[in-house]
């Protein structure tokens, strides 16, 4: 097949220009992109669903195993909130990954398909096709791992580390005659240590998910006001 002969007519600043115009609706082209966004974006939801099943498995099979025998030791439980940890940790990476996908959606949903349904509403970002241009052409992650873990641990893990943190309050006071802070001893490190670490873990957890931030998320749901609007 001939090559085709390159076009002198073609300005190479004005390619793409036309490619969502004024006066006409959103191109092929704009769809497609838009539909292979959402297909991405979904992907990646579907792995931050599976990672959060395999926690909520392991933690009630975790549970379970505890609490079926006395002599089952309580430091299997401590084990299940450091497999937790590990799970919240890979499931960060996961939904810096999934916010990457999801920022590029919502701004062809805010700047394209918007001004389409409803003309009189504007343009929400004037510099929006210079801004999924560049990230286009140099993709980089949109939040940091310490606010993708705030985000995961407000959402999901918060709560799975307080049923756990339960479980071994409970496990450490009504199931032996002991002192609770002997009883939460492990081997050689006393009870003490073992209660002082775990306090300082989840004043951690709690300073990371809570602390003031600026949030960078594209994450409109986290206002307060949830209902729809008239």
């Amino acid at each position: 097949m001939a090559e085709r002969p390159p076009r002198d007519d073609v300005d190479p600043a004005r390619v793409g220009e036309g490619l969502l115009d004024e006066e006409m609706g959103p191109s092929s082209a704009m769809a497609h992109l838009y539909r292979g966004e959402i297909h991405r974006m979904k992907y990646w939801r579907e792995r931050l669903d599976k990672t959060t099943n395999w926690a909520v498995v392991v933690m009630a099979a975790i549970l379970t195993w505890a609490f079926s025998s006395p002599s089952n030791p309580h430091y299997i439980i401590l084990i299940g909130v450091a497999t937790l940890t590990v799970f919240l940790v890979v499931e960060a990476r996961r939904y810096r990954g999934y916010e990457t996908w999801r920022t590029r959606v919502r701004i062809l949903q805010e700047n394209v398909w918007a001004p389409g349904l409803d003309p009189n509403g504007g343009v929400a970002d004037d510099g929006w096709r210079e801004r999924l241009s560049r990230d286009y052409r140099t993709p980089t992650l949109k939040i940091s791992a310490e606010e993708a873990i705030a985000h995961r641990l407000r959402r999901i893990y918060l709560p799975l580390f307080a049923v756990l943190l339960a479980a071994w309050v409970v496990r450490i006071t009504a199931f032996s005659p002991e002192p609770w802070v002997e009883t939460a001893a492990i081997g050689m490190l006393p009870g003490t240590v073992v209660v002082g670490a775990v306090g300082l873990f989840y004043l951690g957890a709690l300073a990371v998910a809570c602390r003031p931030r600026t949030w960078h998320a594209k994450g409109e749901l986290r206002t307060e006001d949830l209902r729809e609007r008239p």
